[in-house]
């Protein structure tokens, strides 16, 4: 054992001298000549100015930055305002109400998927019935104008086709003897007669058991009240009709007459009169006169 340890030692300072060689061979030696070590020594002072000046500007330059990024996440923070130790909670309550919102709003998305999938089925089987319905009553309307004028042509026609829910319905008509032309540029008379022959149209397609006509035969003449009389007779075994009326032509084709008279002035007096109870000489026979004549 005496013997190991100088041979340990000795090999630590064999060592220790290796590196210091090793250092000395790194580090460049100052040359002997005068003119070369002062060159040398001015070429290193140069050196070390350069690199302090250098080391210094890129100091200030990034301290520059340091600061300002340092400032910006100040002000990041302060903005933060206090740190509530409530925050978690008040997160999972904010959860839980997003999630009923959420189910909420995929419940209102799946309604409204569903009334949209009612409309278009609506729209659909009504689009069909309001066409069966306008062809019909267009037929109608053609065959009656013709009954009601004597002659002439008549129809209704839609202004878009393709959208028949929509879209405005043309009332055309041409009576005997004149252009075909808007019902907007025909007389009064023409009018009424065009809209009575409409109606009953739409009565013929689709009978209703009561229709009330208000004067609608005030603007006609004599020859169109006829006219007008045998049409509305056609349709007594499906509606019944209410006439207010003051020609005497349409009261003559009415089977029973509702009326007001003043038999004494100041007194009205309601009367209901049976064309079968009147007599030849135009006075109002009694029941049982009525049914022996």
């Amino acid at each position: 054992m005496r013997k190991e340890a100088p041979t340990a030692l000795t090999h630590e300072v064999e060592l220790a001298e290796t590196e210091d060689v090793a250092v000395e061979q790194e580090v460049p030696s100052v040359p002997d000549d005068s003119a070369e070590r002062e060159a040398w020594m001015e070429l290193a002072s140069d050196w070390t100015e350069w690199t302090w000046e250098n080391s210094e500007e890129s100091f200030l330059e990034q301290r520059e930055k340091i600061e300002s990024e340092l400032q910006r996440l100040q002000r990041r923070i302060k903005a933060l305002g206090a740190v509530d130790p409530e925050s978690l909670h008040g997160l999972d309550e904010l959860e839980t109400r997003f999630r009923h919102l959420n189910t909420q709003l995929q419940d209102l998305k799946h309604a409204k998927a569903t009334l949209e999938q009612i409309i278009d089925k609506i729209n659909t089987e009504s689009r069909r019935l309001f066409v069966e319905s306008f062809t019909a009553i267009r037929t109608q309307f053609k065959a009656l104008f013709r009954q009601l004028f004597g002659g002439g042509e008549g129809d209704i026609i839609m202004e878009d086709e393709n959208d028949p829910l929509e879209c405005g319905i043309e009332v055309v008509a041409r009576p005997p003897g004149k252009e075909l032309r808007s019902i907007s540029l025909l007389s009064g008379g023409e009018k009424t007669m065009t809209a009575v022959g409409l109606l009953l149209a739409i009565f013929k397609s689709r009978p209703s058991p009561f229709c009330i006509l208000d004067e609608c035969d005030a603007a006609l003449d004599e020859a169109n009240i006829d006219r007008f009389a045998n049409v509305i007779k056609e349709f007594k075994d499906k509606t019944q009709f209410i006439v207010i009326s003051h020609r005497k032509r349409t009261m003559t084709a009415a089977d029973r007459i509702f009326g007001v008279t003043m038999e004494e002035a100041g007194v009205s007096k309601r009367l209901t009169v049976r064309f079968e109870d009147v007599g030849e000489n135009g006075e109002i026979l009694s029941s049982s006169q009525s049914k022996a004549a």
